[in-house]
């Protein structure tokens, strides 16, 4: 099986080499990453200008064949699953993750790392982004990554739809288990506020405040999340019903 892992936290995340790592217990392994952070950015593709391409050689996993590109996490999907490195390299599956913060809810319109995979869906390749929800512990996803990995790529997802998994962040003999088929809250798991501050005459700083929620609906991926479960989705591009 040929993989390709990618994020949207840059070359250097190491969960980044977390997943390429679980990754290569399944076939052969490519990881192709932004150079730098670029979270938010959707399905974000780069259309004016070149992309830039390098090679990493000094990659920390050993046996995964490294890149990184000046593009969005997008483009790391399309130019490989569109032949940039050859037929003998499009992938069976694409990896996107391990994103630094939960990608749920309403969330998952913004979210790159499930651009991604929803860039992948379009080619078509079967595709699995995960996602860990900031705080006290990443034990869990260390923990479960691999097995769940092992479980959903074998697993077709349908024809437009991608794998959302994402882990809580407790502590690994707190989580409660794992729930399916969560569906995206009908929230963000954050509520915004913006405020001005001003810095000359006509001139102003807009300022980003987020407060997490603590409740969602039953049977959705933030709730999950909220009650010490990893939630396990399935999200849709409603292009290609």
């Amino acid at each position: 099986m040929r993989i390709l892992v990618t994020n949207d936290d840059g070359i250097d995340s190491p969960y980044l080499a977390y997943l390429a790592q679980a990754a290569l217990e399944l076939g052969e392994v490519m990881v192709v990453a932004p150079m730098k952070q670029c979270s938010a950015m959707s399905q974000k593709i780069t259309l004016d200008r070149r992309i830039v391409l390098e090679r990493v050689r000094d990659y920390p996993v050993m046996g995964a064949e490294a890149f990184r590109i000046d593009g969005s996490p997008a483009d790391c999907v399309r130019i490989v699953c569109r032949g940039a490195f050859g037929a003998q390299k499009i992938p069976d599956l694409v990896l996107s993750g391990v994103n630094d913060g939960a990608n749920c809810g309403y969330d998952t319109l913004y979210s790159a790392t499930v651009g991604a995979a929803m860039e992948a869906a379009i080619w078509p390749v079967p595709a699995i982004c995960f996602s860990q929800k900031r705080g006290e512990s990443d034990a869990v996803m260390k923990e479960q990554l691999a097995p769940i990995l092992r479980e959903l790529a074998g697993k077709d997802p349908g024809r437009g739809k991608v794998w959302n998994v994402n882990f809580p962040a407790c502590p690994a003999e707190s989580c409660r288990g794992i729930l399916y088929d969560r569906k995206p809250a009908q929230s963000l798991l954050y509520h915004d506020r913006y405020h001005m501050e001003e810095k000359k005459e006509d001139v102003y700083d807009v300022i980003l405040e987020a407060e997490e929620y603590t409740h969602a609906e039953e049977g959705s991926d933030i709730r999950a999340l909220l009650d010490g479960y990893i939630s396990v989705g399935l999200l849709q591009n409603r292009a290609m019903l």
